[in-house]
């Protein structure tokens, strides 16, 4: 073979080359792409903190809820008995009120009781740690206020915790204890859904008016507010 034939070949075996390798990255990218907006989708908010927990690391952060959804997307969690549901929305309702006389016992009480509520809905409850990464998978809008109060409670019982930042931890964690209690039939995880619901709660008279922590005659408390006149 000529030395001219022999540069034609190389130079087709390397543009070949160099097409392939195009083709590849662009495979590889539109993967990636999937990957990002499925699990943005999944966890909305819990996807941009977490990006921001590993620095910027978008890999990184991927790979952990990719973790998150292997341990828990399967797990079957169990709604909470009409009775046992009553029992906590007057529970949360009571430590609304007592926000007005000890902000500190309210916000590790209620602490406490979202542990135990995630708990008897079925999610993990030995570690702390586990029971959230469980929770973010099926409760990603709101899991954050868990955290917030979380750490809240963590800091009233050192003294280190004022009484604004206390009050703020309950407000937060409020969308999650409803997100929570909430019967099956009118579970909601996106914003979307949340705005669509709470628009058709206007037209639906009383009925989840039933359950609503704060809501239900005999509670001592309207919805957003203790009865007391503290703002929720």
């Amino acid at each position: 073979m000529s030395t001219g034939a022999i540069s034609i070949v190389v130079v087709v075996a390397v543009v070949l080359a160099a097409a392939l390798i195009v083709r590849v990255v662009r495979v590889v990218r539109a993967g990636a792409g999937r990957r990002e907006r499925a699990l943005r989708r999944r966890f909305g908010p819990e996807y941009e903190l977490n990006v921001a927990q590993h620095a910027g690391d978008t890999k990184a952060a991927q790979r952990e809820l990719e973790e998150r959804l292997r341990l828990y997307g399967e797990l079957r969690t169990q709604p909470l008995p009409g009775e046992l549901r009553e029992r906590y929305v007057a529970e949360w309702a009571g430590m609304q009120e007592l926000f007005i006389e000890s902000p500190e016992r309210s916000v590790t009480g209620a602490d406490r009781l979202l542990a135990r509520l995630a708990h008897d809905r079925g999610y993990p409850s030995d570690r702390y740690e586990e029971q959230i990464a469980a929770l973010s998978v099926h409760h990603a809008d709101h899991i954050q206020g868990y955290r917030q109060i979380h750490d809240s409670a963590a800091r009233a019982r050192e003294g280190r915790a004022d009484t604004e930042e206390l009050r703020e931890a309950v407000v937060h964690a409020r969308p999650f204890f409803e997100d929570l209690v909430r019967p099956p039939h009118h579970a909601t995880t996106r914003p979307e859904t949340a705005r669509q619901h709470h628009h058709g709660e206007r037209h639906s008279g009383n009925r989840l008016q039933r359950w609503l922590p704060g809501g239900g005659a005999g509670t001592g408390t309207r919805f957003g507010h203790t009865r007391k006149g503290g703002a929720w």
